[in-house]
């Protein structure tokens, strides 16, 4: 199965277009926990334990592992994930992007050490950074477009001049993920959830990619705009699924011992928000 069928699949089977984001900061965890990076493993695999119904994908960010020397700690997180969710894909959140060899090492990390069905990648350096992914047919590869950090109109939201039309980097972007970047039908784009006028034009320009949409939550993004400006579909099914991301706020909903029955609730109120928003 390609990463979106997995997509469509976890779409259906959970009713949800959440995507659960895995950003293990130790110095916000509960209890006896706070600060104790050794507690990674458990507290991810508590918040996937709790949501795992309810969600269409989860999302770990490899830095917040990395920092920690808990690289061992994402595998076993992932080989949980694929234990007890293997309708939910996982997206591993890296932003690689670099030339020849090093991205082949960088899609072998992704996709053979971390088992992860699709990568976040950023497309600065162009497409021969993104084939080496290419290569695992069944796998997704999700390019940064408009991002949802302020300093992202530093570069994404500027005009090409030598492109007919001078349409803004983003825009390119987009084009190029949709026809001739795309042979492979693996790709889909980044647009943050704060920018929902810029997510209708990357649905406009590729109606048929997947959309990883972060900023929901903690980053103020709101659920009914992102859907309104993303999702093309039916309320049954989508032609092309949108993954809108929400990780602090539901990681951190409480402090306390019943933190994973908080981040559920709270995971199921924002999966609610979202099929509301499409009807």
């Amino acid at each position: 199965m390609t990463f979106i069928q997995q997509l469509h699949a976890a779409e259906r089977l959970n009713q949800s277009m959440l995507c659960v984001g895995l950003d293990p900061e130790p110095a916000k965890f509960p209890g006896a926990w706070k600060g104790d990076a050794g507690r990674i493993y458990d507290f991810c695999s508590a918040i996937v334990d709790a949501t795992k119904d309810l969600v269409s994908a989860f999302k770990p960010q490899i830095a917040y592992f990395a920092a920690h020397r808990a690289e061992d700690q994402l595998e076993r997180l992932m080989a949980h994930i694929k234990r007890v969710a293997p309708q939910v894909p996982v997206i591993l959140d890296a932003k690689r992007g670099d030339i020849g060899s090093t991205a082949e090492q960088y899609a072998r990390e992704a996709f053979v050490r971390y088992q992860a069905d699709a990568v976040t990648l950023s497309p600065f350096m162009g497409f021969d950074t993104i084939e080496p992914f290419l290569r695992y047919a069944d796998k997704g590869v999700i390019l940064l477009c408009r991002t949802s950090n302020p300093g992202g109109s530093d570069w994404q939201n500027q005009r090409l001049a030598d492109v007919p039309g001078q349409p803004r980097l983003y825009e390119h972007l987009a084009r190029l993920a949709q026809t001739e970047w795309n042979k492979t039908g693996q790709l889909g784009l980044v647009v943050g959830a704060t920018f929902p006028e810029e997510i209708a034009r990357v649905r406009e320009i590729a109606p048929t990619l997947p959309l990883l949409i972060p900023g929901v939550g903690a980053q103020g993004g709101d659920a009914a705009a992102t859907v309104r400006a993303g999702w093309r579909g039916t309320a049954e099914a989508s032609s092309a699924p949108i993954i809108v991301n929400s990780s602090r706020a539901v990681l951190y909903a409480s402090s306390g011992e019943d933190f994973a029955a908080a981040a559920r609730r709270v995971a199921l109120a924002t999966r609610e928000q979202l099929n509301v928003a499409r009807g």
